[in-house]
């Protein structure tokens, strides 16, 4: 918001929350995601609600996709994106897929490919998770990933997996 787009960038942040009330959680993260600096809202995904992965005694997970311009780089975004996961009770424990208040999942950052310890672009569970790619989908249908993979074509090769309908993200 508080930056020209000359060195502006589309970055997707995927959200996903399944404890207390998640949608509002992810409600109060996309107002949060407005509020970066340098950044700004170009789009919001409706709210799915989808059976979690790994262990299935916890409840359903809500998700929703945006779509941010945004100036920071995306080390500092990811920053960025653990402390509000942190303003809203995020607790990361050993357990893989478990429960949580949020995820914040950077999932693209312009055509930024890399695999460090900290970050990998494109997020490496972007292209086989229905509740990542339906809600993408939703907001940037020709959407091209960062090696010429199309968004189109990576949502014919998914499940729906039981996602389904949950109202609006904003």
């Amino acid at each position: 918001m508080k930056s020209s787009d000359d060195h502006a960038v589309a970055a997707y942040i995927g959200l996903g929350g399944n404890l207390g009330d998640a949608a509002r959680t992810l409600r109060s993260a996309a107002r949060d995601l407005t509020g970066l600096p340098s950044t700004r809202l170009l789009a919001a995904s409706s709210l799915y609600r989808s059976p979690p992965l790994g262990s299935t005694d916890q409840p359903d997970y809500h998700n929703a996709v945006v779509k941010l311009s945004t100036g920071l780089e995306p080390e500092r975004l990811l920053e960025e994106l653990f402390a509000i996961e942190n303003a809203h009770g995020r607790v990361r424990t050993e357990v893989r897929w478990g429960p949580r208040t949020l995820d914040l999942d950077l999932l693209l950052h312009g055509d930024t490919v890399c695999h460090t310890a900290q970050l990998v672009l494109p997020h490496p569970g972007l292209r086989e998770r229905a509740f990542v790619l339906y809600p993408l989908f939703e907001i940037d249908p020709d959407l091209v990933l960062p090696r010429g993979e199309r968004l189109s074509d990576l949502l014919a090769q998914v499940e729906e997996g039981g996602l389904v309908g949950a109202g609006t993200l904003i």
